[in-house]
């Protein structure tokens, strides 16, 4: 049993969409910089960000580890009449090709510490030279935010949170045009409101 996915499962069986049907703001803003061509979004859950970029011409494909986060990203496409490509599993065991991608899309991806490094190598390797990812996630600073107001979510462990020094060293052969630590003010569905501390970063493969 996986009790990471039946964890996920569980918020997503909600009918209503816990984060919201509308896209992250930081990530609708920078993707809206690009021209529109493939895209990978990691642990997309209920596929707002998916669907966004579906709906704004491009060829998005999307991963989570939770099969009904993947029932409500479909749903989400078909009622915005749009599709996107959406598989199951974990990353290691999925069939991405080697620099197939010309963006990557990771917003409030806390994968597991022990897998995290690995993981964004592996990403890192499904990008085009000359890509971008675009991240936004909660720093390890968020940790006093949540405790003041846990309407904000986000993980309750600092190991899942995220460093500026950590993100820079999984992502080395790349330039940052956009990194910062900022306070937000989060408004999306059930689960993120209140005010929290992120890291955001746009990077581009060298």
């Amino acid at each position: 049993m996986n009790t990471l996915a039946d964890k996920w499962n569980n918020n997503y069986r909600n009918e209503q969409f816990v984060y919201g049907k509308t896209p992250n703001t930081f990530f609708k803003n920078e993707l809206d910089k690009l021209s529109p061509a493939s895209i990978l979004l990691g642990a997309e859950g209920e596929g707002r960000n998916a669907v966004y970029a579906a709906k704004n011409n491009w060829t998005v494909s999307a991963f989570d580890i939770s099969e009904e986060g993947r029932k409500k990203a479909l749903k989400l496409a078909e009622e915005n009449q749009t599709s996107i490509n959406y598989v199951v599993g974990e990353l290691p065991n999925l069939a991405f090709e080697p620099e197939s991608f010309d963006a990557i899309g990771l917003v409030f991806a806390h994968f597991p510490p022990s897998l995290r490094s690995d993981y964004h190598k592996k990403l890192a390797s499904l990008l085009k030279k000359g890509g971008y990812i675009i991240f936004e996630a909660f720093s390890k600073q968020h940790l006093a935010y949540r405790t003041e107001n846990p309407k904000v979510g986000g993980p309750d462990k600092l190991e899942l949170l995220f460093s500026i020094e950590e993100l820079k060293d999984d992502f080395k052969d790349f330039d940052f045009w956009v990194l910062e630590e900022k306070e937000v003010e989060l408004s999306e569905g059930l689960l993120h409101n209140g005010k929290g501390k992120v890291i955001r970063f746009v990077a581009q493969k060298q």
